[in-house]
């Protein structure tokens, strides 16, 4: 396949590019800045809707994996640059896709299991309604941003993706130098769900997605095993060796970082990746301990 990816530097892209070139795909990434000589990259605005269209023909499939980091305190200028990442971007990237006299089969779209909102224990699936808040309402004008590409007839696939675990950083870099300190600990009361996937097995799904021709709309890309960030915080102790004695009670959290501790920190979503499960993917990792053994072994 030929395949045109935004994001291509980022966490999952950069692991997602390198997997497809040694299964003899080509991967051509969209990038801000001058490509360098040699470089398998287009350079794109999407910030002033430019791009050299002529060039975007004849690809088998697209992928929009990019993104401003959300971990952050939540400015308005924060929230803005957010929507306009995923939204805006995605939005122009499939306006220009659909105007191709020869679009891709497919488009895959990253989405986040924040689509569902704060929902306690109760198990959540594709089919389930979205929830509230900033994170679910940017999920849902991110998913339908694709709308253009669907329009004209394109497979468009929104994978919402959970926590991926991979030492290299998101979420899981971030926990691991006070954990390894011995600071780590329960935040909140520790009841929210946590929903997560190891990097490898998200990358497999991800290539699963663009191969598999019946799958098409919203796909969780989480492990079928999701865990309270009380089982989290425990098992990720007992891998490290170290104890996790420091909890980070709700209103520390809130006093550090605003909304975002809110709707990131203290509540969850118990997903399940119903759709995954039904099309056959096999996950390699899908049980918590294991995965973080296998991502944090030297």
């Amino acid at each position: 396949m030929r395949i045109l990816m935004t994001g291509a530097t980022g966490l999952i892209g950069s692991a997602l590019s390198d997997f497809l070139k040694t299964e003899g795909h080509e991967v051509t990434g969209l990038t801000r800045r001058e490509p360098k000589p040699g470089e398998a990259s287009i350079q794109w605005n999407p910030a002033t809707r430019s791009i050299d269209r002529s060039r975007l023909e004849g690809y088998d499939a697209a992928e929009y994996l990019a993104g401003e980091s959300i971990a952050r305190r939540w400015t308005e200028d924060a929230r803005r640059r957010i929507r306009e990442s995923r939204v805006e971007g995605t939005r122009f990237f499939c306006e220009t896709l659909a105007a191709l006299e020869q679009p891709p089969r497919v488009f895959l779209g990253a989405s986040a299991t924040g689509y569902y909102g704060n929902r306690g224990d109760e198990v959540l699936t594709e089919s389930s309604p979205p929830g509230q808040g900033f994170l679910a309402e940017i999920c849902r004008d991110w998913e339908a941003a694709a709308d253009p590409a669907r329009q004209r007839g394109i497979r468009v696939v929104n994978a919402r993706l959970g926590m991926v675990l991979t030492r290299r950083g998101g979420a899981l870099g971030l926990m691991l130098i006070p954990y390894k300190l011995g600071l780590g600990g329960v935040i909140g009361s520790g009841k929210q769900y946590m929903s997560w996937i190891a990097l490898d097995d998200a990358v497999a799904a991800l290539y699963h997605i663009l191969k598999t021709e019946g799958l098409e709309g919203p796909v969780n890309v989480t492990t079928p095993y999701p865990v309270t960030n009380r089982d989290f915080t425990k098992t990720l102790g007992r891998v490290l060796r170290r104890p996790t004695l420091f909890p980070l009670p709700a209103f520390a959290a809130r006093a550090v970082f605003g909304p975002m501790a809110e709707e990131m920190l203290l509540s969850g979503a118990r997903v399940i990746p119903q759709t995954l499960l039904d099309s056959g993917f096999i996950f390699q990792t899908p049980h918590l301990e294991e995965a973080l053994r296998r991502v944090l072994e030297p």
